[in-house]
Formats: C-alpha cells, sequence, structure tokens
C-alpha cells in the first residue's frame, strides 16, 4: 500500500473544512449509496458495524428533525440539502453471527448491556467519523454537530428506541463564504507522546 498524494491528503484534512452553508443543490441517492459504500469498509472492533444512518431530506423530515435542534444549528440545518443522523443500533449484536462468523460474540453482548452499549457508541462514532472523510473524498462538505435534544430528536424518529442518535452532519456543497477562521490545532508535543 502506497501513500496517498498530498492534493488527497489536502482534500481529507489539511484543507478540509466545517461547513456551515451549503449551495441549494440537491444530492443524488446515488451519492449517498456511493458515500455508505465507502464508509463501510472502515474497521470496528468485531466487525460489528453499529452505526445506522438517516439521511433527512424532505421538507417534512426536516420539520421533524426541527424542534429538536439548538438555536445556533436550526436555520443552517433546515436550509442544508441535506442531514445525516448519524445513530447506533442498541442491538447491533443480532447481526455478528453473519459480520463476525469468527465465534459466538453476540452472546458476549446480549449478557452484558453496558458493554454492548459503550461498543455500540465508540464504534458508531468511528463510523461517523468515516462518514465524513468518505463524504469529503466524494468531494462533499461536511458539517458535523452536537447542537440538539437528543431525547426530542429519538422521540420523533427512533420512537421504538432500538436506534439511538450519536451525532449529526450536514451535507452538501460547501459554500465557502460560510467558513468560520480556521481554529489552531495542538502541536504533536502538546497532544502526544511516544513511550
Amino acid at each position: 500500500m502506497s501513500a496517498l498524494p498530498s492534493d488527497a491528503l489536502d482534500q481529507l484534512f489539511a484543507n478540509a473544512r466545517t461547513y456551515n452553508g451549503f449551495s441549494a443543490e440537491a444530492i443524488p441517492e446515488s451519492t449517498l449509496r456511493r458515500l455508505y459504500d465507502l464508509m463501510k469498509w472502515g474497521p470496528t472492533s468485531m466487525n460489528c458495524q453499529p452505526a445506522r444512518l438517516v439521511f433527512v431530506t424532505t421538507p417534512e423530515s426536516k420539520a421533524k428533525l426541527a424542534p429538536a435542534l439548538s438555536p445556533g444549528n436550526r436555520d443552517k440545518t433546515l436550509a442544508a440539502p441535506l442531514t445525516v443522523i448519524i445513530a447506533t443500533d442498541s442491538r447491533f449484536h443480532e447481526f455478528l453471527p453473519t459480520m463476525f462468523p469468527a465465534y459466538d460474540a453476540q452472546a458476549m453482548f446480549v449478557a452484558n448491556a453496558e458493554l454492548a452499549a459503550s461498543t455500540a457508541f465508540r464504534n458508531g462514532s468511528l463510523q461517523g467519523a468515516y462518514l465524513i472523510l468518505a463524504a469529503r473524498a466524494l468531494g462533499l462538505g461536511c458539517g458535523p454537530m452536537s447542537g440538539f435534544d437528543a431525547d426530542k430528536l429519538n422521540a420523533a424518529f427512533f420512537p421504538d428506541g432500538r436506534w439511538r442518535v450519536n451525532f449529526l452532519c450536514n451535507l452538501g456543497i460547501g459554500d465557502p463564504t460560510s467558513l468560520h477562521p480556521r481554529g489552531p490545532r495542538l502541536a504533536f508535543e502538546e497532544a502526544c507522546r511516544i513511550v
């Protein structure tokens, strides 16, 4: 395996930004399918794949989402072409006999709800990050965010309680005029140790 060229690394990381506004251009379903087909290959422990995605695209679905959004996120989210609800499946382990046939890992999660919840959250968060990188790789702008009432959102979209929201991400063709000045990053010496 060889390193990606610098322009690809710039698109994914060095020059990538968090967008607060997007063009009105709709994102076709074929792009969303391609996005998922890329992100699903990111590693998760025991190939558990607990992330579940809801692509909120219609005015009716946006209206359902709006009451859960914090005031600072409401306008930009309602104006975005789509918002992805990145959720986790509390019963992800039901798929393990197929996804991870090496041994019966399902039993360990059925017997330990705390382990199942922490595994779902950790690996679902990883998958949300893979979604952002896949979207950037496809030329989409991303606006990941917290800033919502999880209980309201879960009640509106996941009333049976099986899926639970982790975070949201607006997607579309990013509007460069919506960018805030780029914040600094910690230096290697501040964030890392070699032991």
